[in-house]
């Protein structure tokens, strides 16, 4: 009897120390774990038809064209990876973009490349869980000045098979909607 009770004991004293975690353990464990807001970006895998309209000037008519966009969910569903082809001013244009959301800091990043500038565009924000509605800020070179200007984007993703995407600039004190894609899912 006391072999097994001190059986039992070295047991719990191994198990305790093989499978605990410490604070640093748990919060990388978290900090790694793709959550419910991973699921919503992976709700829009698959391929997008893309009608673009740009404004850009605002007393002239929109410029209109279109694409097809690809969105799969890379390294473990932790961030998904969007790559548009497509025209832009007539002329092709290929862009990505990253998006991922941090479960640390409760924020939605973006990074947004492209064929027709040489910057990265870095947005950070919050989506609204009840309406499906992504809203980031951050800043971009204006190619005319090099000066940073602010950038707003609106992506509503309520509906699974139809994305409405907005892009606003501040241009002189004032804000102004730049571009709009609407995504349509491919059958």
């Amino acid at each position: 009897m006391k072999y097994i009770l001190l059986s039992c004991i070295a047991l719990f004293i191994f198990n305790t120390v093989v499978f605990a975690q410490t604070a640093e353990e748990k919060a990388w464990f978290e900090y790694m774990t793709p959550g419910e807001a991973h699921k919503i970006l992976a709700e829009a895998n698959g391929t997008w038809t893309t009608e673009t309209t740009m404004w850009m000037d605002p007393s002239q008519p929109p410029i209109q064209s279109k694409g097809k966009a690809v969105n799969s969910m890379i390294f473990g569903d932790r961030y998904q990876e969007s790559t548009f082809e497509g025209t832009m001013m007539g002329m092709p244009f290929s862009g990505k973009s990253i998006t991922g959301f941090d479960n640390a800091t409760k924020k939605f990043n973006s990074i947004w490349i492209d064929s027709m500038g040489t910057g990265m565009l870095q947005m950070e924000g919050t989506m609204d869980m009840d309406t499906k509605i992504l809203e980031l800020t951050g800043t971009m070179v204006d190619p005319m000045t090099g000066n940073k200007m602010p950038v707003r984007e609106k992506l509503d993703v309520s509906d699974p098979n139809k994305h409405l995407f907005e892009m606003f600039m501040t241009y002189e004190g004032k804000e102004i909607k730049f571009m709009e894609i609407i995504y349509t899912r491919d059958k």
